[in-house]
């Protein structure tokens, strides 16, 4: 009895094992797929949770295979049409005819604005911690930084590996979370 109790424990963690390969080689795939891909575009809505305020906002953005990420604000309609670029240097803001440049830090946080490029940074270059199957799609778990501070990046997606919702912690406190729609790679 006990010899089939141990193989029966040994076949459910085979199996597991094969899950969790089978998942981190289709992140893997995708992976892959964003670094040959000359452009990826996709639609976002961020939330800002820095404790005392959120800050929620739209934009349409567009990574391309140097690293650069293009974006529009859409909503809300007060500061719709602005424009901007991020870059590994910093960003720029354009709006009125009138550029401005930031940095990706603002007071110790990373800037609402940058999430879409620190997101797609991480998929492309980030540590893949884990990779699991969940119902509609995968979860990735992703450790990255930025200017020295670490981040987490938990990522889950649709399943075809399309990301549908990040969230960017900090510190172990969850700052970003950015939902992700139009997600498309050429």
């Amino acid at each position: 009895m006990k010899k089939v109790a141990a193989f029966i424990l040994c076949v459910i963690m085979l199996c597991a094992c094969a899950d969790h390969n089978e998942a981190m080689n289709l992140a893997m795939a995708f992976r892959q797929k964003l670094i040959s891909s000359d452009l990826c575009s996709f639609v976002c809505e961020i939330h800002a949770d820095y404790g005392d305020v959120i800050h929620s906002f739209s934009m349409q953005c567009e990574f391309d295979s140097q690293g650069t990420m293009k974006f529009q604000v859409t909503e809300p309609q007060t500061i719709a049409n602005i424009t901007g670029i991020i870059t590994t240097e910093g960003g720029e803001l354009t709006f009125d005819g009138n550029a401005l440049t930031f940095p990706l830090m603002a007071d110790g946080y990373l800037s609402p604005v940058s999430a879409p490029w620190v997101f797609m940074k991480a998929l492309r270059s980030g540590f893949l911690d884990s990779c699991g199957k969940e119902t509609d799609g995968y979860l990735l778990l992703l450790n990255d930084s930025y200017e020295e501070s670490p981040l987490q990046l938990e990522v889950l997606t649709d399943p075809d590996l399309n990301p549908k919702n990040v969230q960017i912690l900090w510190q172990g406190r969850r700052i970003l979370s950015i939902d992700v729609k139009d997600f498309s790679c050429m």
